[in-house]
């Protein structure tokens, strides 16, 4: 009679450590994720590009920059998007998301230093986060697409640089 209860804890904890899901499903899910955000992130600055653009210029941090900033940013997030769509570009993409977040993660801790009271400039409703929040749901982020990052690199390791075959010509 103890096989089946160690037999339950083990599938307890099997579902509880997510050891369930294949790395390819995790990478998948964390990608997802990411492509969420960022399309979402990007239209809701795009359709109100007036207010972003004006935000960014009250910025101590990025006001030199806000102009291009306020076109870039959104076209970066819709980039990061299609190479995480494409799953050859999938490692790339999740570098690029990485990358965004510690950048983002960057500029709020920045923010906090500088000036609390500013409006966030983020799209929909992550602009209702307080500074704080922002802090702690960017830092989940970059944990995140650190894991997905890592994951994708056992799953493809040569993924990027294939070398060519130049016998075959």
């Amino acid at each position: 009679m103890e096989g089946p209860v160690v037999q339950k804890q083990h599938g307890v904890l099997r579902i509880l450590t997510f050891s369930w899901l294949s790395k390819s499903t995790i990478v998948e899910i964390i990608s997802l994720l990411f492509m969420i955000l960022f399309l979402y992130t990007g239209v809701s600055k795009l359709m109100e590009y007036s207010v972003f653009k004006e935000q960014i210029a009250d910025s101590p941090v990025l006001s030199p920059i806000a102009p291009f900033i306020a076109w870039a940013l959104p076209l970066t997030e819709f980039l990061v998007t299609l190479l995480l769509i494409i799953p050859r570009w999938r490692l790339p993409g999740l570098y690029a998301s990485l990358a965004l977040m510690i950048a983002f993660t960057g500029y709020v801790g920045a923010i906090m230093v500088f000036d609390k009271e500013l409006p966030c400039s983020c799209g929909g409703i992550i602009s209702l986060l307080s500074w704080r929040d922002h802090l702690i749901l960017n830092s989940l982020l970059v944990l995140l697409a650190y894991i997905g990052v890592r994951l994708q690199r056992q799953i493809r390791p040569q993924q990027i640089f294939i070398k060519p075959n130049l016998q075959n010509r």
